[in-house]
């Protein structure tokens, strides 16, 4: 049961992050206002690039072990056009949750995945997902906060409760992983492909033009840090 234990408490821990990226979202307050401005934009660019680096260095790689390339390409060109639709949604419904959605897109599967590696003795892995999940859902948890709380459908006070519900999706995503997605390695590495192909059609369309601002150049350099933050707790890791 130790392996049962480590997937609760390392997708538990890693999920804690999004309210807690959301509470400083809450309560980040910076002067002057373009200094403000160029924080809020190095954050979205280092979300961006930490979810580039959970496609490069985790996803793609370990999604198509046990993949023909015709499948792995199928279920990354898959997941660009489902989320691509949810976004015409999420624009036609006048809906800000373009960085809600590539949480959930990334922390879901990552969290099955980590789970299914714990299960068939790939501890390495597991522990590199857990880093990376938490890495990436603290940006992403404060991105999101302030896309919600700029948008007029839905209220601020419900916005952290909802992201302290969204912590309970890492155990019982874990445990699925462990205790049935194991079984089925192949199936594990088509979600990561598809949540691959839908993080990388929500980074290109929606989250790095959040980042720029004109004449200021330190958020592009905010995705790069981001990507590099995910290739050192790869190399120390694996």
């Amino acid at each position: 049961m130790s392996g049962v234990l480590e997937v609760v408490v390392l997708t538990t821990l890693a999920g804690i992050t999004i309210p807690l990226g959301g509470f400083l979202a809450k309560i980040e307050h910076i002067h002057p206002q373009w200094l403000e401005d160029e924080f809020r934009h190095s954050v979205i660019a280092f979300g961006g690039g930490v979810l580039l680096a959970a496609v490069a260095l985790v996803l793609v790689p370990e999604g198509i072990t046990e993949q023909p390339p015709w499948i792995a390409s199928l279920a990354i060109l898959t997941g660009g056009i489902c989320f691509m639709f949810c976004d015409i949604f999420l624009a036609t419904h006048r809906s800000s949750a373009a960085q809600l959605l590539a949480m959930l897109l990334d922390f879901v599967p990552e969290s099955m995945a980590l789970g299914a590696s714990f299960a068939t003795d790939g501890q390495s892995v597991g522990l590199l997902l857990a880093i990376l999940i938490g890495l990436q859902n603290l940006p992403e948890g404060f991105n999101a906060y302030r896309e919600l709380a700029s948008s007029s459908t839905m209220r601020k006070s419900v916005i952290l409760p909802g992201f302290c519900l969204l912590v309970i999706l890492g155990p019982v995503s874990g445990l699925t992983g462990y205790f049935v997605l194991a079984l089925f390695p192949r199936l594990v590495g088509l979600i990561m492909l598809f949540a691959a192909g839908g993080i990388l059609y929500l980074t290109f369309q929606d989250i790095a033009p959040q980042a720029q601002i004109e004449q200021r150049w330190a958020p592009s350099l905010g995705a790069v840090i981001g990507f590099v933050f995910g290739l050192v707790a790869q190399m120390i890791i694996a």
